[in-house]
């Protein structure tokens, strides 16, 4: 049926009601998403992308399912300003390789001195220009669009390595993924506890005290893209890592 004016109206005046009352949740999403992007991207894009989230969320939610809201939007919102983020495709396949490259260059230079490298040593190790290094860990901010539960052992976001004996008996095998789970967490917290100083810092205030670019580089007295570079420069150190000890578990 379609509807008429009166109920068009009605349903568009409740629609702009909801996006004022959740407009910052949108903003604050967009302010913790702005930590992997590039400092070309304007933030009123994102906002946009998130809006449509938002409507979305609006047009789908179903109280019934038991859960809230504000839990739903904020999926929502942020499934769609990464969906318009990747349309705009910045990072093309041979700057991808070079991230995997730069990134195997921290991960195999601090297993070998057994510390924290810096991008001078790491260039040096690779035969690339610094300059070389710091332009690749600014095209990978794109690629760290990505929160640590979706980062495991292999450095993809998933993880495939599963005993063969365990494929017949699915208690054996629904038990080792918890077991290995929280084995991919103890490894997770000994990579971010070798970080340099700074960049535990930026790790802990974004994932664990979940605060936006804004007010990390606040907090830390530092510019938004310093901060932005050393949110990269961890998540680069901690993939490889992750990455060298699956290798070592296979």
């Amino acid at each position: 049926m379609v509807p008429n004016a009166y109920e068009a109206a009605s349903r568009g005046a409740w629609k702009q009601e909801y996006i004022e009352k959740y407009l910052p949740l949108v903003k604050r999403i967009a302010g913790r998403l702005l930590i992997s992007l590039p400092s070309h991207v304007d933030e009123d894009d994102i906002i946009g992308y998130g809006v449509f989230g938002l409507l979305d969320a609006l047009e789908r939610f179903e109280a019934a399912r038991g859960l809230k809201f504000e839990t739903y939007a904020s999926i929502r919102i942020r499934g769609a300003m990464i969906d318009g983020l990747r349309t705009m495709d910045w990072v093309p396949h041979s700057a991808r390789q070079k991230v995997k490259r730069v990134q195997e260059g921290f991960a195999d230079l601090e297993y070998r001195l057994g510390r924290a490298v810096t991008a001078e040593e790491v260039a040096e190790h690779l035969k690339m220009e610094v300059r070389e290094i710091e332009g690749t860990m600014a095209q990978a901010q794109i690629l760290t669009l990505t929160s640590f539960d979706e980062i495991s052992v292999d450095g993809e976001g998933e993880n495939n390595f599963t005993p063969h004996n365990l494929l017949v008996d699915p208690n054996a095998q629904a038990e080792f993924q918890v077991i290995e789970k929280e084995e991919q967490k103890q490894l997770l917290a000994l990579a971010v506890d070798k970080l340099p100083d700074k960049e535990k810092l930026v790790v802990a205030l974004y994932y664990q005290e979940e605060l936006t670019l804004k007010e990390i580089a606040a907090v830390m007295k530092l510019s938004e893209s310093r901060i932005s570079q050393l949110h990269s420069q961890a998540i680069l150190r901690l993939r490889g890592r992750l990455s060298r000890q699956k290798q070592h578990l296979i």
